[in-house]
């Protein structure tokens, strides 16, 4: 709602708006996951500031490690899901940041920063294609030096580049790998603490065709 009301009211450029098919996730939810505190849902949303994400919740101080998810679009319900699955799993001892990019372009590159220099480990996730947020995110942490020293590690999550078999969104995700389970697995793994069902890299032949 926020975002459609951002759109209607810039007026000086072009902006494309993705609203997506599928079901809100209800008022009980918007308020566990988002911190909101509403009794209904607001009749308009608000605009927001062009180009700016948000942090949805932070890793705890305390935490031996650290992960940041930046999702964009859908997935942000299922990254805060796995975030606090993560969480329970280590009993705290992996503390996950999960922030909402909320524009593909501009980039947030301030929040970017922020993620890449508080956490050992980024995570883009996206309804998108190879090429997509989480290429765009990658191309702007090699060229600003954020992947030099090579502590960092990050990993997109993203539609694979295959043909879906009918059915419905929640099916076609998990076919995806872009799930919670899918995205807590990552986590897991890249922390070293498992070795779960993770999104597997696409595999390309000698001629650079991905199969």
């Amino acid at each position: 709602m926020n975002m459609v009301q951002t759109v209607y009211e810039i007026d000086n450029y072009p902006s494309a708006l993705r609203y997506p098919r599928g079901v809100g996730l209800g008022l009980e939810k918007l308020n566990d996951y988002f911190g909101y505190d509403l009794d209904e849902i607001p009749a308009s949303g608000k605009a927001v500031p062009v180009g700016k994400g948000r942090v949805i919740c932070e890793a705890s101080a305390g935490a031996k490690q650290r992960v940041a998810i930046l999702s964009l679009g859908t997935r942000l319900a299922p990254s805060i899901e796995a975030a606090r699955a993560v969480e329970a799993a280590t009993n705290g001892e992996v503390g996950v940041t999960v922030a909402d990019a909320r524009f593909m372009k501009p980039l947030d590159t301030e929040l970017i920063l922020q993620l890449a220099a508080d956490h050992e480990v980024l995570i883009t996730v996206e309804e998108g294609s190879i090429g997509g947020f989480g290429d765009h995110v990658l191309h702007f942490l090699a060229l600003s030096g954020e992947l030099d020293d090579g502590k960092l590690k990050v990993r997109p999550m993203v539609l694979p580049d295959k043909y879906f078999e009918a059915g419905s969104q929640n099916e076609q995700y998990e076919e995806a790998g872009l799930t919670a389970p899918f995205i807590e697995a990552t986590m897991l793994k890249l922390t070293g603490r498992g070795s779960g069902q993770v999104q597997k890299a696409e595999k390309v032949d000698e001629e650079g065709t991905i199969a």
